[in-house]
């Protein structure tokens, strides 16, 4: 992105703007005159909050840094918006049928994540999706309402059928997908054995093939699913059995993040024909499962790539309701009951992870005082730093290609100085001024660089300073326990300052956490139509803290984190609009301490300490330790154990 404007005529919007916080922000978050990130939980109806003022007070109430800040009105809100835009498209069709969705509890597992979706949805009999015992567990403890629908999906052993029929005696409505060809023989067996049957479902294997990150992990070679012959194979099965009758519900699911609304109507028409074919065949069905898949726009650019997608929420629902209808009209069937899985499009948008700025580094370009008698090397690039300063100029500019001339002067003189100190002829600090006077040549060629016109073609070594003087901005996080999917599969998240926005940054650079891993680093941000490896940011000032946010990352990245090097979970928050612009704090979930994280990798807190102890006194013993600082040392280590895995600010 070009940015035009000076620093004086920077404003607040032009730092929306340039972190695209007016495009992927929108209704949730936007900025304030202040430079402040603002977040209106209820989208469009009104009230919001301050998120540095939030994140202060927070503090004051002993929840540090990182923490995640999760708010429940945001998550109501999306249930709205989901459910209106599906009852929109219901009345502009003339669909005779209804839309039921679930969540899918994989994506995010927390107890009061869960809790707040099944209270918010209870309107309209919203339901879950387990695809583990353990999820079903959740599910069935927590869905009271005998309307609202249990999906059961994932791999099936006897006891978690067993269970699912148990339920159905309870008066829930568990559905139990069968994925895999051998699950029949197992519901059967269950249901002769307990004398009743649960509701029963069956996932299709489409031949249609999505796009983007998941598209290959569905078709026809997909993980789960029954391929057509398998599908009729299981019809007659359950016709001996006696269990066509319980054959309900019609499922598919063609990858997370469907990008591409063009790929989810072929789906929706292949799958439209299958549930007619499948109500002809005897079954009496009524339920058609779309799956999940509904889109999050990451980079706000609504196009059909990784972090985007090419439609809007009431495109979705549009799509699903109109191609659906026409598939049952065509053939006089009634019209199923709408069901999908969406949980990405739910709760990406709830949660807000803000870490600090612990500090920054960046290469040592400060020009070295000049020393009697150089080495060569050392001359030769305050030469060239020279030249560079004093370059003859076109039209007022710099030459490209003087400047081109002097960096190829610069590298070899750099690679000289290196050459003589391997062979001894040069010393540490004599190699010390070298890469000093080096990266002050680059500096200098991007300073003047920055100078020239716009449009002037750049020869790609001259770009690619720009990179090499980032900045390394040092973050209190995990990668891998809060935003693992950065890592794993290059998601993109929007990330940026919380405040300052009415400042124009004046640098360039990328977080490495607190991790010793080198893959632990956020060095991918959204562009305008493209992504880019460095991030505008400012120079963080003296005593005051530098606060960054990461958006969009409430679904599935605070499950799947893990505990590398032993950082656990952060503080977390739920938030909710009070009255008269005030907030609720509505639950606090403190975040792991050493002690926890050691106790999961099996450490036991007081034998470490009791080491500890002992190996102390050896020490005092031997006279290499004073009571005084044993003393000390364990008061250290009894802390240590009871507090945050994160540093201290």
């Amino acid at each position: 992105m070009v940015l035009t404007t000076t620093p004086s005529t920077w404003t607040a919007e032009d730092g929306a703007s340039l972190y695209g916080l007016d495009r992927w922000g929108d209704p949730y978050f936007s900025v304030n005159g202040r430079g402040h990130v603002m977040v209106q939980p209820r989208g469009d109806r009104g009230g919001s909050l301050d998120l540095v003022d939030l994140v202060q007070e927070l503090q004051g109430r002993d929840l540090s840094l990182p923490l995640l800040i999760r708010f429940d009105d945001i998550l109501e809100d999306r249930l709205e918006r989901l459910h209106a835009a599906f009852e929109r498209a219901i009345a502009q069709y003339g669909y005779a049928g209804r839309y039921q969705g679930v969540f899918p509890v994989k994506c995010n597992q927390q107890r009061h994540v869960v809790e707040q979706l099944v209270e918010s949805g209870r309107r309209w009999h919203f339901g879950l999706e387990a695809g583990s015992k353990a999820e079903l567990l959740i599910a069935l403890s927590l869905v009271d309402d005998p309307e609202a629908l249990l999906i059961c999906n994932g791999y099936k052993d006897r006891r978690y059928i067993e269970t699912a029929i148990l339920a159905r005696r309870l008066g829930r409505q568990p559905v139990v997908v069968i994925e895999q060809a051998d699950e029949v023989a197992r519901i059967i067996a269950a249901s002769q054995e307990l004398g009743g049957a649960p509701l029963i479902g069956v996932r299709a294997k489409l031949s249609t093939r999505s796009t983007g990150r998941w598209g290959s992990s569905v078709g026809e070679r997909a993980k789960f699913g029954l391929a057509v012959p398998d599908l009729l194979a299981t019809v007659q099965a359950l016709e001996q059995a006696g269990l066509l009758g319980e054959l309900r519900l019609l499922h598919f699911h063609i990858g997370s993040q469907i990008n591409d609304i063009a790929v989810l109507k072929d789906a929706l028409q292949e799958a439209g024909q299958i549930y007619v074919e499948l109500t002809k065949l005897g079954a009496p069905m009524g339920l058609l499962d779309v799956g999940g898949g509904l889109g999050v726009d990451y980079d706000g650019s609504r196009t059909a790539t990784a972090a985007s997608k090419n439609y809007s929420l009431q495109n979705y629902a549009n799509d699903v309701v109109a191609t659906v209808r026409e598939c049952c009209a065509a053939h006089g069937i009634a019209v199923p009951t709408l069901v999908s899985e969406s949980g990405r499009a739910i709760a990406s948008h709830f949660s807000v992870l803000v870490f600090d700025v612990l500090g920054t580094a960046r290469p040592p370009g400060a020009v070295p005082a000049e020393q009697p008698q150089e080495p060569l090397m050392v001359r030769n690039l305050r030469e060239t730093l020279a030249t560079i300063n004093a370059a003859p100029a076109a039209g007022g500019h710099a030459s490209c290609d003087t400047l081109q001339e002097a960096w190829n002067d610069a590298l070899k003189f750099k690679d000289d100085a290196l050459a003589a100190f391997r062979l001894g002829y040069l010393s540490l600090p004599e190699r010390a001024q070298a890469e000093q006077l080096t990266w002050a040549c680059a500096e200098a060629i991007a300073a003047r660089l920055a100078g020239l016109p716009e449009g002037t073609s750049i020869p790609e070594d001259l770009l690619a300073l720009q990179a090499a003087l980032a900045s390394t901005y040092y973050a209190n996080l995990s990668v891998f326990r809060s935003a693992p999917d950065t890592w794993a599969i290059d998601q993109l998240f929007p990330v940026l300052p919380i405040q300052r926005l009415d400042e124009r940054p004046m640098g360039l650079g990328s977080f490495a956490d607190l991790t010793c891993d080198s893959d632990g680093k956020i060095a991918r941000f959204i562009g305008t139509g493209q992504e880019k490896s460095l991030l505008e940011l400012h120079a963080p000032r003296s005593g005051e803290p530098y606060w960054i946010g990461l958006f969009l990352a409430g679904a599935y990245q605070e499950v799947m984190g893990n505990l590398h090097n032993l950082f656990g979970s952060t503080n977390a928050v739920h938030i909710r609009l009070g009255t008269g612009g005030n907030y609720v704090v509505d639950h606090v979930v403190r975040g792991d301490t050493n002690a926890e994280v050691l106790e999961v990798m099996e450490h036991d807190p007081k034998q470490l300490l009791e080491r500890l102890r002992l190996a102390s006194e050896e020490a005092i013993g031997r006279g290499h330790l004073a009571i005084s600082d044993a003393r000390r040392l364990m008061a250290h280590l009894r802390a240590s154990l009871d507090q945050t895995t994160y540093l201290a600010s």
